[in-house]
């Protein structure tokens, strides 16, 4: 396995450093704080056009002819630039499953649709609540959708929610048309404007309706796609804190000089590579279309604590300046609360792990 970048990736990671590092004035979590949608439509439209949206599918479903760790790399740079987008839940959660599970009619309407930049977003079955979440029952060759699907991001800017409801004891999962679902905005800290959809007796045509590996799918590259992000920031953030730390004078002397604080920023760069490391190894498996559930697991619950630490000694080096609203720090603190919780948080996925392992 080797994970260096190609010459291609590479340029595709320093070009969307460069586009969105000149968007984040208007597009960032900060500029779009009080934004309904809770993202830059501007932003999103100029993805759409760089081919962004469609980077990871097929050609000739309107893609670019990339693979998933391609996109990630564009999942990397949003995190880094703290720029909210739809990007990661419409491609990672909708499309992949799609593309790998979907049959050849879901394909050509489905990931055409998403690389034309049509927002979607998906709903996957609480991780937190096993149990819990929409059912569906058979109407003849139809669906019947039942339930409420929790904390959907970008749901009221979505067309359409990749729904996992339990059918026969077992997840399946649902393409269901917003229109069709109430939704109940949440008051929440961080980006994505999650909702609440309520579904009552919804129905679903057959070809809507995805297998169980497609509902596995949602969860595996949702967590893959967001430790992707979750790297990204955390670079961000220890970039912040050398910088700071390198300007910031206390004693007639910068206070990087100090022991203390080089320990602090050397373990923060230790958190940063390892995270890196394990992030794209899960990521590299799932775009080998291999098995990676163990390492997907693995990934989210390391990186997820990991980068909680590199925000927590962030906000040690930067002291009272990182709390305030003008300062970033806090936007990647709050990022970290949300983005260790999206998808199963560390204890969930050490569980399942230690399970799999028969520990």
């Amino acid at each position: 396995m080797n994970l260096s970048l190609t010459e291609e990736q590479e340029l595709i990671a320093s070009t969307a450093r460069e586009v969105l590092a000149a968007r984040a004035e208007t597009a960032g979590a900060q500029a779009v704080d009080g934004d309904p949608a809770g993202y830059s439509a501007a932003l999103w439209k100029e993805m759409v056009e760089l081919g962004w949206t469609g980077l990871a599918f097929p050609e000739e479903h309107g893609g670019v002819g990339g693979d998933f760790l391609d996109v990630c790399l564009l999942f990397e740079q949003l995190g880094y630039a703290q720029v909210p987008s739809p990007l990661p839940v419409s491609v990672a959660c909708c499309g992949m499953p799609v593309a790998r599970f979907g049959t050849s009619g879901q394909k050509r309407r489905w990931l055409n649709a998403i690389a034309d930049g049509q927002v979607v977003t998906a709903a996957p079955l609480p991780w937190d609540r096993p149990g819990e979440g929409p059912t569906a029952t058979r109407d003849g060759a139809d669906f019947v959708l039942d339930g409420t699907a929790t904390f959907v991001p970008y749901a009221a800017s979505a067309e359409n929610i990749l729904v996992v409801a339990r059918l026969d004891d077992a997840p399946h999962a649902f393409w269901v048309d917003a229109s069709d679902v109430t939704l109940q905005p949440l008051e929440t800290i961080g980006p994505g404007r999650p909702c609440h959809a309520e579904l009552a007796g919804v129905h679903v045509p057959e070809d809507h309706a995805l297998g169980p590996a497609a509902a596995e799918a949602i969860s595996l590259f949702g967590a893959a796609a967001t430790c992707a992000e979750m790297v990204g920031a955390a670079q961000r953030v220890l970039d912040m804190t050398v910088q700071y730390a390198t300007e910031r004078e206390q004693f007639g002397r910068a206070i990087g000089s100090f022991q203390a604080v080089q320990h602090h920023c050397a373990n923060m760069a230790i958190d940063v590579l390892g995270s890196r490391f394990i992030a794209y190894e899960a990521i590299w498996l799932l775009s080998a279309n291999r098995d990676a559930a163990q390492e997907v697991a693995m990934a989210k619950a390391w990186v997820s604590e990991a980068y909680e630490r590199v925000c927590a000694l962030g906000h040690q080096v930067h002291g009272a300046i990182g709390f305030t609203q003008e300062h970033d720090l806090h936007l990647f603190s709050e990022h970290a609360m949300t983005t260790s919780l999206a998808f199963g948080d560390a204890d969930l996925h050490l569980d399942h792990l230690a399970a799999d392992l028969n520990l």
